[in-house]
């Protein structure tokens, strides 16, 4: 067994450089810029929707608040009619990044404690190269890369964009699992 704190130094440098490379896959490699797609008459439709001043969230529409709601004919008839649509309400304005890249980097930080817990419990120091890469990057890989499927299972977020960001996850992982293999303790 071997403690998490004797891996905090791969825990650190494994988000660090998760960090980097996310940031030069989102910067400079651009196959992420198809996964939004501009919405016809995006003038109309912001102007028209801020008349509501909507407050900030998450929305469904048309949206029931139970299975009865859901099961009457009025709601069957909206979600008929169209558009049906999930929606998230942002601060108006810039957005900025900070925050999101504070919250990205706290994320990979726990990815890699999760993934030297697991390995941690399961390998001893010493341990193969190969075995420290298979625990720690499949355990990275279901941090970055699994949960992403259910934006698409059940929010119908395009295949495409949650499989691109799955090989993201990917790539993450890899890069963790070698991190983790490399300062893996003696």
């Amino acid at each position: 067994m071997v403690s998490i704190v004797s891996l905090l130094l791969p825990i650190l440098i494994s988000a660090v450089v998760v960090f980097i490379v996310s940031s030069i896959i989102h910067m400079f490699l651009g196959y992420h810029n198809s996964d939004f797609k501009t919405l016809p008459s995006e003038d109309q439709v912001m102007d028209s929707l801020s008349k509501f001043n909507i407050p900030l969230g998450d929305y469904m529409m048309p949206y029931c608040t139970d299975n009865k709601e859901r099961q009457s004919q009025g709601f069957k008839d909206k979600m008929n009619k169209g558009p049906v649509a999930l929606m998230t309400v942002l601060p108006a304005g810039q957005m900025g990044m900070a925050s999101s890249l504070m919250l990205w980097f706290v994320y990979c930080v726990i990815i890699g404690i999760f993934a030297a817990y697991i390995a941690g419990r399961a390998l001893t120091p010493g341990a193969d190269y190969l075995a420290v890469f298979r625990f720690t990057g499949c355990t990275a890989f279901v941090g970055y890369g699994l949960a992403l499927m259910q934006n698409s299972i059940w929010y119908k977020k395009k295949w495409s964009a949650t499989i691109k960001s799955m090989f993201d996850g990917l790539i993450y992982a890899l890069f963790t699992a070698g991190i983790f293999g490399w300062l893996w303790p003696i």
